[in-house]
């Protein structure tokens, strides 16, 4: 199975069917979907949302109602810095620190408003919300295939603050949702959550990363992550 053949063929379903929403186009990102508030709705009416008091959530559109949804209860919000390029890879976004929540969770929102802060300053992490290009009922992803998403979530990992007790959820239009048996590695993070406007699939998912794969990195890309370089001198 080809990602790329399945990501061409999510982005080409989703603009041809009119369900796309900005940015477009679609291609090269994670999509942005007609339904997306529904989606964030849902999620908020999962057992794993209301426990959750910290989540940390990827930046992208399609995704932003959940951090609105999140920020408005309470909750504090963690995003990455793109491409984690600075030693200070997260910005802390606290609820009880912002009054404009909805400038707060666009991307230049949340540089302004937001805190830099180095992994050591992240709370423990009780939700993790990730974007998606492709997902299966049974827990398998598919990003836009630059690998940060779950970098990000192996760097948690290994500073302890996500564990496998640490629900991971999706949002996605159904369009999105596919039967193919996506390849997936031990670096993949599964989804627990799939949520579409239209219903919540718990998957089962099972086998989450422990930490870091050093040997699928080489010396430029830890180089390029001021993160990694750390944690690996650790």
């Amino acid at each position: 199975m080809d990602k790329q053949a399945v990501r061409e063929r999510i982005w080409d379903a989703l603009e041809d069917s009119g369900d796309a929403r900005f940015p477009f186009p679609p291609h090269g990102r994670i999509p942005n979907f007609a339904g997306a508030e529904p989606g964030a709705e849902r999620l908020a009416a999962t057992d794993a949302w209301a426990a959750a008091d910290a989540i940390k959530a990827n930046p992208d559109s399609p995704q932003r109602p959940i951090r609105k949804r999140a920020l408005a209860a309470g909750k504090v919000v963690y995003m990455a810095v793109p491409r984690l390029r600075d030693a200070d890879a997260f910005r802390r976004l606290d609820p009880a620190e912002i009054d404009d929540i909805d400038h707060a969770t666009t991307l230049s929102g949340s540089e302004e408003l937001g805190e830099q802060v180095g992994p050591e300053a992240v709370d423990g992490i009780d939700l993790v919300v990730s974007g998606s290009v492709a997902v299966t009922e049974d827990g398998a992803r598919i990003g836009k295939g630059e690998g940060y998403s779950d970098l990000e979530y192996a760097v948690l990992t290994e500073l302890g603050l996500v564990d496998a007790e640490t629900p991971v959820a999706t949002t996605v239009h159904e369009l999105q949702v596919v039967d193919d048996d996506l390849p997936t590695a031990a670096h993949d993070v599964p989804m627990d959550l799939v949520v579409t406007p239209e219903r919540t699939v718990e998957t089962g998912a099972s086998g989450s990363p422990v930490g870091i794969d050093w040997d699928l990195l080489d010396e430029d890309r830890i180089a390029e992550i001021p993160v990694l370089d750390r944690l690996r001198d650790q």
